[in-house]
């Protein structure tokens, strides 16, 4: 009987609308919000207020606060039981949510009011009633009449985040340092340090401390009880335990130590004791398990690279040129590289392969190194005794199964991982160490000697951040945030559960003290680790508003820690819930610019599609080619639509080429292929505008990133299968001149220059080293190492089996060697002239033009011209100016260009004495005006 009773209950239980959700909001000291679509059926909002919009006298429903600070109150056979200790505080409904609450609460529009103020307008709970409140369980009940026993029409839990915000966070989120966070210590150089956290709806928090260990190799965790100190609560909601005290315990410098958190949970419905790290760990032991008390400014971890190497400048943002790459993408398989410091920071720090290819990386032009996630993720083991070694077997074909069966079954288990699963921000990664330093502040000393290589280089340092949602959530394991603050973090959605349209645990960043995190995590990495810029992944999940409280606070320090503005830009998509500024105006593409006062560039996939094609994510990925992978000189006819369509399509995307050459401006002016002059916000690409900058800056030019198939592996599906090796290293030039000879700043993927292939993988996050790793010698590219893991792939392996089992499409030595030279002749040519990177949009609608465009443009040609102020050379003395070729043709192609009759531009000597033959016949006739370009060649032609 026993058992029919639950099912019954459980039964009634989730009958009643709202039961198991948390469909209501708290939205101010007085306000809960209460979604429209619950009340009865018939039962109108106009039956429930008094003829002048006030209370009427006789209610058709009556509304409660319920609370209970043990999670007693709940539903049985939908009569509401509050336990012993359970209480319900009359709610009234007033009207709609008032348009002030909607403004700051987008989501909330067409939601009801309740208020917690009797029917004259007296508060019936005073702040400190709702701080209690707000410690335990929360409910609000609807019943069909003004009784309390009346029939529970509607039962649902409460959504806090609001009032947690207006009560607490925005006092503590400020940046003033009147409410530290994690550890700090005395400028004098007091040894014991002082612990802060952000808590304010726990019931008790206590702070556990170790003594740091005697180190022996990989250091273990302390031993024995830890030491505990109750921590007082303050009026911002943070808890804090003072340096006196810590001093008085015995409590020194590199401790370990955790929080005891006593909170009542939600998703559990009690009061949970949680274990838990801190969110500002700046150090922590092996596999994250303590935080650890470090300081920083101790000189011991100080090394005297990252002292004496000073950062690099670059002095016109435009023209940067990055070189994105993983940690362990770099050194994991460089012979030159001893084995215990593969996959390391320290693999930066040495004469190897890499470094020697990094050095003439920067000497020909790239002088920014974007780094994916250093930060602490929680997908890889950190003691490298516990990482698996996937077995591959030897000898296999390069179509066979058999490699990726082996990465896939230690994939969650081996040194592999991208790291966008964050779980510390504020430290480093302790997989990256080499053994015995991934604890503590032996992690810090490596990665500020890895930060003083690369600038040492001449290279500036961005790191990836990812603040659009962590690991975890709730109560899992490597949750962090919630088990601290539960349901403040992450955004949730009309029911109370967490939003995962980034993959997972949606971070609403738009909430004080989740940006207060945010700002601190990229304060800290420039203050303490003197890195030059962030790269912010799916940036448009934060709001124009914290990115222009982040600049702000960057300004604050980046003039003393690294001596100039700190570089930011981004993934500027618009999607998930807060697509189409729906909750806040996001940080997307044209939004964040120069004209919006944030100078945040965003990744132009105008270029990229125009160059790759189309179908990116469909399963045939061979079809819909563009400019630079064979529409214009080896159509495939994967997915034709007929000829005229195709060339109509090939056209779009040389416009879209030739927009991004000028900066991707919305108001350049461009004579568009259809004969009209358009301007680049006129331009179409899809729904949305072409043209979306207002400075070059603006956007980021690309054609591959770590994300998606490689440049070279685009090649591969899009080509027909008999394209020769030696047209595809020309395909993959032209694609890259394209990016890097235009007028924003380029960005190009590790290896590119050198037809990296990772097997034709669409999403290497988890792939391992078989599949990722860089061999810098030249010699194996990458294709072939068999078919990529099938949980990203499976639905292309038929096609992906026939691709890779061509043995003429793999590149040889001198292939790859012949990709590498012509690539860093872009970058000498990039670097070569200012005119290339002209800086602002003033000079770009100025000087650059494209003398034959429109109805009289050559399919797959583009000709570009930058003059040097009417020949007064005030940007480049040695130049009247520069024309840009590109013909992604298989035919030499002759155009005469009527404006340039007279002018003497010749091929620039870093081509006239290159590695390239056959560029070496481009040619430019200054008495016909008759320019000639060999067929799959970007060629640039300087008039002194």
């Amino acid at each position: 009987m026993a058992s029919a009773h639950t099912h019954h209950e459980a039964a009634v239980h989730h009958a009643v609308p709202g039961t198991g959700q948390m469909r209501a909001y708290w939205v101010d000291e007085s306000t809960l919000a209460w979604p429209a679509d619950l009340l009865p059926p018939g039962v109108r909002l106009e039956d429930c207020l008094g003829a002048d919009g006030g209370r009427p006298t006789s209610p058709p429903l009556s509304f409660g606060l319920v609370s209970s600070p043990d999670g007693s109150v709940g539903l049985t056979d939908g009569l509401l039981q509050r336990g012993e200790r359970g209480s319900e505080i009359p709610l009234g409904l007033i009207g709609r949510l008032d348009s002030r609450l909607v403004e700051a609460h987008p989501q909330l529009d067409g939601y009801l009011a309740l208020t917690t103020q009797d029917e004259f307008g007296a508060p019936r709970l005073i702040g400190d009633d709702v701080a209690l409140l707000l410690t335990g369980q929360l409910a609000v009940v609807q019943r069909t009449s003004a009784s309390v026993g009346g029939w529970v029409t509607a039962y649902t839990g409460v959504q806090t985040w609001p009032v947690i915000d207006r009560l607490w966070g925005q006092v503590a989120s400020a940046r003033d340092g009147s409410a530290p966070l994690g550890v700090s210590f005395s400028p004098s150089g007091d040894a014991a340090p002082s612990f802060a956290l952000w808590a304010p709806t726990a019931v008790h928090v206590d702070l556990l401390t170790w003594p740091a260990p005697v180190r022996t190799g990989s250091v273990p965790l302390a031993a024995g009880d830890p030491v505990r100190l109750e921590a007082r609560r303050c009026q911002d909601g943070r808890w804090e335990v003072t340096s006196r005290r810590t001093a008085e315990a015995g409590v020194r410098a590199g401790c370990q130590y955790l929080w005891e958190v006593r909170v009542y949970v939600p998703a559990t419905g009690k009061v949970e004791t949680n274990f838990v790290t801190d969110p500002y760990s700046r150090a922590l032991t092996v596999d994250s398990r303590r935080s650890v008390a470090v300081d920083l400014g101790c000189k011991e971890l100080k090394p005297s690279a990252w002292c004496e190497n000073l950062n690099p400048t670059v002095a016109v943002d435009a023209a940067r040129a990055i070189y994105e790459l993983h940690l362990r993408d770099f050194s994991a398989a460089d012979p030159t590289v001893p084995p215990e410091l593969r996959g390391t920071y320290e693999a930066f720090t040495i004469d190897s392969a890499g470094t020697r290819h990094l050095r003439e990386l920067a000497q020909a032009g790239i002088d920014t190194v974007h780094l994916l996630p250093v930060f602490d993720f929680s997908t890889v083991p950190e003691d490298r005794r516990r990482q698996r070694v996937p077995q591959v077997p030897e000898g296999t074909s390069a179509a066979s199964r058999r490699p990726q069966a082996a990465v896939g079954a230690v994939a969650d288990l081996d040194a592999y991982n991208w790291g966008y699963d964050p779980f510390h921000w504020m430290a480093p990664e302790g997989s990256y160490a080499t053994d015995g330093h991934q604890d503590g502040g032996a992690r810090t000393v490596q990665v500020r000697e890895m930060i003083g290589a690369l600038h040492g280089m001449g290279l500036q340092v961005v790191l990836d951040q990812v603040f659009n949602h962590t690991a975890g959530s709730g109560q899992e394991p490597t949750s962090v945030l919630d088990r601290i603050v539960p349901g403040y973090y992450h955004r949730l959605d009309a029911t109370g559960q967490v939003e995962s349209s980034t993959c997972c645990n949606n971070v609403a960043t738009e909430r004080a003290m989740a940006e207060r995190l945010m700002i601190d995590a990229c304060v800290s990495w420039v203050r303490d680790y003197r890195v030059d810029g962030f790269r912010f992944d799916l940036m448009g999940y934060h709001s124009t508003t914290t990115m222009k409280r982040l600049r702000q606070a960057l300004a604050q320090v980046s003039e003393d820690a690294v001596g100039h503005e700190i570089y930011l830009y981004g993934e500027g998509w618009n999607m998930g819930e807060v697509a189409d500024n729906a909750l806040f105006r996001q940080a997307v593409q044209g939004q964040v610019g120069a004209q919006d006062g944030l100078h945040i560039g965003t990744f132009n996939d105008r270029v990229r599609d125009a160059l790759y094609g189309g179908n990116h994510f469909g399963p045939d990925p061979r079809q819909g080619q563009g400019l630079g992978t064979g529409a214009a000189s080896h159509p495939s006819g994967w997915g034709s639509r007929g000829e005229q369509a195709d060339r109509e399509d090939l056209r779009w995307r040389t416009d879209l080429v030739r927009l991004s050459l000028a900066g991707n401006l919305r108001e350049m002016e461009l004579l568009s292929a259809d004969g009209t002059w358009r301007r680049g916000q006129d331009l179409r690409y899809g729904l949305a505008p072409a043209g979306y900058g207002d400075e070059p800056v603006d956007s980021i030019a690309y054609v591959d990133a770590h994300d998606d198939e490689t440049l070279f592996d685009r090649l591969a599906y899009k080509l027909p299968p008999g394209t020769s090796v030696e047209d595809r290293v020309r395909l993959s030039t032209v694609c890259l001149a394209a990016i890097t000879l235009g007028q924003s700043p380029c960005f190009w993927a590790a290896g590119t220059e050198m037809l990296r292939s990772k097997s034709l993988d669409r999403d290497s996050y988890n792939s391992g080293d078989h599949f990722n790793a860089i061999d810098w010698s030249g010699q194996d590219n990458g294709w072939g190492r068999g078919l990529p893991p099938a949980g990203r792939n499976f639905e292309r392996w038929i096609i992906q089996a026939e691709l890779l089992s061509r043995a003429d499409l793999r590149p040889s030595p001198a292939h790859i060697a012949a990709a590498r030279a012509g690539a860093l002749d872009l970058l000498r040519l990039r670097r070569s002239t200012p005119l290339l990177t002209l800086g602002s949009a003033e000079l770009i609608h100025e000087r650059v033009s494209f003398p034959v465009s429109g109805r009289e443009a050559r399919d797959g040609v583009i000709i570009m011209v930058v003059d040097d102020g009417a020949g007064q050379g005030d940007l480049d003395p040695a130049l009247d100016g520069v024309m840009v070729a590109i013909n992604a043709t298989n035919q030499e192609v002759e155009q005469r260009i009527e404006p340039l009759v007279g002018r003497f531009f010749e091929l620039s000597d870093i081509q006239a004495e290159g590695a390239d033959e056959r560029v070496k016949s481009t040619v430019f006739d200054p008495a016909t005006g008759l320019l000639r370009v060999p067929a799959l060649t970007a060629a640039v032609l300087v008039e002194r």
